[in-house]
């Protein structure tokens, strides 16, 4: 297993792109650890290795993805994240903990949080949805990337039309916070939930919208019809 790991960063270094390298930190306000390869190329690259171990035991892809998030680059946290997300038919009760541990000892930066929280953490919510519990403590969380996780683990099941009242309870507790990735993340999982319960949405946002941030306004009613998007807006 120690090859493998090799493996993936060997072929990381070896596909760094100069123009990736330059700009990859200007997307971020925190400083990031990058060896400057393209999302698509890291995807591939993960998708081509993966093969070698895609009959290990879950436990064994689990111990390869803490590898890499240790490592502290941003390419091996997405690497971990589609490795844990492939395995989610195996997932279990347990595997939560391994989550919430990577989220709050690894996670430092959106794109990791988000990677990590959209796919696997999102899918295991679906999966075992008692632990939206977690989520709501999660929000109550002091690390910005934890609560940031409470919110957009949800992402997915929201566009589905799941579990609206409980993105509204997380929605409640994240409304005044200042942080505006914080913001951004409860605003990005209301839009996400707007696209199946757009008015319920818009009434939320109604409600709230003399003390919602603005940056978590603007998200939420991103894809409202214009009238919605100026009524919400109006001060």
């Amino acid at each position: 297993m120690k090859n493998i790991i090799e493996q993936i960063r060997s072929t990381l270094k070896a596909s760094t792109d100069e123009n990736t390298v330059q700009t990859s930190q200007r997307f971020f306000k925190e400083k990031i650890v990058s060896y400057g390869v393209k999302v698509p190329t890291v995807d591939k690259i993960g998708k081509e290795i993966y093969k070698q171990i895609e009959n290990e035991p879950k436990s064994v892809i689990f111990s390869l993805c803490e590898q890499l998030w240790q490592s502290g680059y941003l390419e091996e946290s997405f690497v971990a994240c589609n490795w844990s997300y492939n395995v989610r038919k195996q997932y279990e009760p347990a595997d939560f903990e391994v989550f919430e541990r990577w989220i709050n000892q690894y996670v430092n930066n959106w794109a990791s949080c988000d990677t990590l929280c959209n796919h696997t953490v999102g899918e295991f919510i679906e999966k075992y949805p008692e632990y939206l519990s977690k989520l709501k403590a999660f929000a109550h969380s002091d690390n910005r990337w934890v609560k940031r996780a409470a919110a957009v683990s949800l992402i997915v099941p929201a566009r589905k039309g799941k579990f609206l009242s409980d993105i509204f309870e997380i929605a409640d507790i994240l409304l005044l916070d200042q942080d505006d990735l914080v913001q951004k993340g409860y605003g990005w999982m209301l839009k996400a939930a707007s696209q199946a319960n757009q008015q319920e949405v818009f009434d939320y946002v109604m409600r709230h919208k003399a003390v919602m941030p603005r940056t978590a306004l603007r998200y939420a009613i991103e894809k409202m019809p214009e009238e919605m998007r100026k009524r919400a807006m109006e001060r």
